[in-house]
């Protein structure tokens, strides 16, 4: 047995802060202990002088029997509005396994993804992170521990994704037109389309480096043989870029084995993935998606232009959100359209005493998401901070309508 400590950068580029993760091996797999420290510079920290450590303040609760509501298996229905202080608890713990391996989890595979841009020849000439088409991009992890096994009510798969970090990943996310993913059909004949990009990052491999496709594919098949037999879940989570990918991982799951158990997608500030068939396909593959997303951040409004969110049955005509009549007809017919998915949960910057206004990068950092589920009580009071002062007027108004 030998003990190391393990470095993991968490999600964005642009975000500095380091998590140090004590890591015991136990032969060829990786055992995250249950002492985690975080090292988070002031200079990059968005919450200013709130700590780290009373931003996950919400104890961790019994699910037992209800685990399938907490996984979405009501598509959330009375847990959102206001937040159910379970389920929060549940979406900060996911947040985590974003920016690092998680307690009382097995980390059982590495996962890389290959960006599938043509690169010239001269390329190779350029600085290693320009050029650099296969990079580690998260991991799967199984629930190992009694304890939380008994919590969760179940054995949880969890498979994480971080947001872009390398100059090819901010290449693949510019391709933002929708391709098919099963032949060469068209918007026309339609068939579930997703971002180009996105698609390529998660199918492209090297003759030494298989896809982040096939990596999954294997991993989950592997675990399904060994844990099959007893209650289980897949969880996929990811920030930006992230996202994307655990949402095309959830549907290659759902879409791929037979029977499979429940699968999950937390989303952090996640873009558009595919237009109105993929997420209609991702309806009836049973596949639950929470997607949380910050009114401020201008990723989740991109790529391409949104299908009206009230037109969710196949057949009633495509209406283009955001654009002149005369222009919604050219457009509906692009490979522009898309289609948001899931269930939303909305949040806003605007609303946390804590958070510097109108920064973009500040907006989108997966901290900022974390600090504002903490905060989030309902859409009548957006933060708890101004909590008090609504129930406070409330009150007032109840006694003067009483008297």
């Amino acid at each position: 047995m030998r003990s190391a400590i393990g470095v993991v950068r968490p999600c964005m580029s642009h975000v500095p802060t380091q998590v140090a993760v004590k890591l015991t091996y136990y032969g060829s797999a990786q055992r995250v202990s249950r002492k985690m420290s975080l090292t988070v510079s002031n200079s990059w920290n968005p919450l200013g002088s709130e700590s780290v450590q009373s931003r996950v303040a919400t104890r961790p609760a019994k699910l037992g029997d209800k685990w399938k509501e907490y996984q979405g298996s009501n598509n959330w229905e009375g847990l959102l509005d206001p937040l159910d202080d379970d389920l929060r608890s549940e979406i900060l713990r996911y947040g985590e396994f974003v920016e690092a391996a998680y307690h009382c989890f097995e980390m059982t595979r590495n996962l890389r993804a290959t960006c599938g841009v043509r690169l010239p020849r001269w390329i190779e000439r350029a600085p290693r992170w320009v050029s650099t088409r296969s990079s580690w991009i998260g991991y799967v992890a199984v629930c190992n521990d009694r304890e939380e096994i008994a919590r969760l009510g179940r054995r949880d798969v969890v498979i994480a994704y971080r947001g872009t970090a390398t100059c090819l990943e901010w290449i693949e996310n510019l391709r933002a037109t929708l391709t098919c993913l099963h032949g060469h059909m068209g918007p026309k004949d339609g068939s579930p389309m997703v971002e180009s990009g996105f698609l390529s990052l998660y199918r492209s491999h090297t003759a030494t480096c298989p896809s982040l496709r096939d990596t999954v594919k294997e991993e989950v098949k592997r675990i399904l043989q060994s844990y099959g037999d007893e209650p289980l879940s897949i969880t996929i989570v990811g920030h930006s870029l992230g996202a994307a990918l655990a949402t095309l991982t959830a549907y290659d799951i759902t879409t791929t084995f037979d029977n499979p158990p429940l699968v999950t997608v937390v989303s952090f500030g996640g873009p558009r993935v595919g237009n109105r068939s993929f997420r209609s396909q991702l309806d009836k593959s049973g596949t639950k998606i929470l997607r949380i997303v910050n009114s401020d951040d201008l990723i989740t409004k991109i790529p391409g232009f949104v299908i009206d969110n009230n037109d969710t049955a196949d057949g009633k005509p495509v209406q283009v959100t955001g654009l002149p009549s005369w222009l919604r007809k050219h457009v509906e017919d692009t490979q522009w359209v898309y289609a948001d998915v899931g269930r939303e949960l909305r949040l806003s910057s605007r609303e946390s005493p804590y958070l510097s206004k109108g920064n973009i990068a500040t907006c989108h950092d997966l901290k900022t998401y974390l600090h504002l589920i903490n905060g989030f009580v309902s859409s009548k009071c957006p933060f708890r901070a101004t909590a008090k002062r609504v129930l406070e007027r409330r009150h007032k108004e109840e006694q003067l309508q009483f008297k």
